[in-house]
């Protein structure tokens, strides 16, 4: 079988027409582009060329197959840029779990830098909770995951966290601290009617509240307990009581919630991670991360 090296001689001196100015348009000598011409029509069994001492000329058999030659060659200048974009990470696949927490802002950054810097990548959303997420990590079948938890301490998986924010205080329209002119307080819930996160599913948020309000001598009412973001907000938009959410959450418009800053320690900061599988080999993988955290996300 002709090699490319062969072909890329063939279409050298079909364009120029003439042997020495074939060889030193690919840098070489004369006799090994001979040569190769040479090979390549004893591997075809035709003559591509007339030679004289003064012309070179393609034969008819030439000529039919220069523009085959042609293509075969940017065949393979496709498929070698193909392979380094693969080994780069600039195409392939990549599966991407995220909570609804995560989904409020940062879904929207990272896939803006997958957008910006890997735009030939195929990415596969999964929203999935953070136990579903950890679970397909480590069968393989998600790359990475967008969750909202304390550091993940597991062998086979990494993490990094990847974006802070802080609480902002959720309230009815209607309430006094919607209105009152000072800046909101821990010590403002004390007694008040809360809508609290369901330990079994959101144990990070939970966890995160009963501390706040543990460290602050404070005592509400924990009326409702509920699992999603979301849903905390609706029951905080029909005036079932306030709650403390991520400055993210800010996001999602209820028209009878007002947001207002609570000063907290930056312990009580909400922390989103990333998470993938130590031995993921995945170049979209490694060239994503490569990118979130060069730009300081």
């Amino acid at each position: 079988m002709f090699s490319l090296l062969q072909l890329n001689g063939f279409v050298a001196v079909a364009e120029e027409l003439h042997f020495g100015r074939a060889a030193e348009r690919l840098r070489m000598t004369q006799p090994p582009l001979s040569r190769q011409i040479q090979l390549l029509e004893n591997e075809l069994g035709v003559t591509l060329f007339d030679r004289s001492n003064r012309t070179v000329r393609l034969t008819r058999t030439g000529r039919a197959f220069l523009p085959e030659a042609r293509r075969l060659l940017r065949q393979a200048e496709q498929a070698a840029r193909t392979a380094r974009s693969a080994s780069s990470g600039e195409i392939g696949s990549l599966a991407l779990g995220f909570t609804a927490a995560s989904a409020y802002r940062t879904l929207g950054a990272v896939l803006d830098v997958i957008r910006k810097n890997l735009p030939g990548a195929e990415i596969i959303l999964r929203e999935m909770a953070k136990n579903e997420q950890l679970e397909a990590l480590s069968d393989r079948s998600l790359d990475l995951g967008m969750m909202v938890r304390p550091p993940i301490r597991r062998h086979d998986l990494e993490s990094r966290i990847y974006v802070r924010e802080p609480l902002v205080v959720a309230i009815p329209v209607g309430h006094s601290l919607a209105k009152s002119p000072g800046p909101v307080t821990v010590a403002d819930f004390d007694g008040e009617s809360v809508i609290m996160y369901r330990p079994a599913e959101s144990r990070y948020f939970h966890d995160l509240l009963i501390s706040v309000f543990r460290n602050a001598g404070c005592t509400p009412v924990f009326s409702h307990y509920l699992s999603q973001i979301h849903s905390v907000l609706a029951l905080v938009n029909t005036g079932f009581g306030l709650s403390l959410v991520p400055a993210a959450a800010t996001q999602l418009r209820y028209p009878d919630v007002v947001f207002r800053p609570i000063e907290l320690s930056e312990s009580s900061q909400v922390e989103l991670s990333l998470v993938w599988r130590r031995n993921n080999d995945n170049p979209v993988l490694t060239a994503l991360l490569d990118h979130l955290f060069a730009t300081g996300g």
